[in-house]
């Protein structure tokens, strides 16, 4: 894994040496030289790790999940600020089985530095009403069911939501 600030010089340096290669003639390797500094480009606001613990969280592997978190050393100088976002996201739901202190703690960082896709954003805040809820703090449940229900525009967390209303009914 590259710092953010190496794949950009990186990147840099690739179209600089297909700037090159234009002048020269060979107009083939300069697009294949341009093609290439994307994938550099496409990394550094997609983070390698990042993907690749997605990846493995979808097959449900928990443990690979961890393994490629941890590879990330030092994530507020190696991640934007979105993928610190995630990173926390990603944290928040490996504790959330675990320790709902910690979880919590993840998913309010992850909200506060920012989720790119609505979905994520409604996971988080449902995740949060949850903890919330085993907590006894209903008022603050209930705000944050609310919120996540407003932003599931897909309907693809309808269930968990409605669920949660019924169990928030009980208490």
């Amino acid at each position: 894994m590259f710092h953010k600030n190496i794949k950009l010089i990186i990147a840099g340096l690739i179209i600089a040496y297909a700037v090159y290669q234009f002048t020269e003639g060979n107009i083939g390797n300069g697009i294949a030289l341009i093609l290439f500094s994307l994938i550099f480009i496409f990394l550094y606001f997609r983070n390698e790790m990042i993907l690749l613990a997605f990846l493995r969280m979808r097959k449900q592997d928990m443990e690979g999940t961890q393994k490629w978190l941890d590879k990330i050393k030092n994530p507020e100088a190696a991640l934007i600020t979105k993928q610190q976002g995630y990173y926390n996201y990603l944290h928040g739901i490996l504790h959330s089985q675990k320790n709902l202190t910690q979880a919590e703690k993840y998913f309010r960082k992850a909200l506060k530095l920012g989720l790119t896709m609505d979905y994520d954003v409604a996971m988080a805040k449902l995740s949060l009403a949850g903890i919330a809820m085993q907590k006894r703090r209903k008022r603050e449940a209930t705000t944050l069911l609310q919120e996540a229900k407003k932003l599931d525009k897909n309907n693809m967390l309808t269930e968990q939501i409605k669920m949660m209303q019924q169990q928030m009914k009980k208490i």
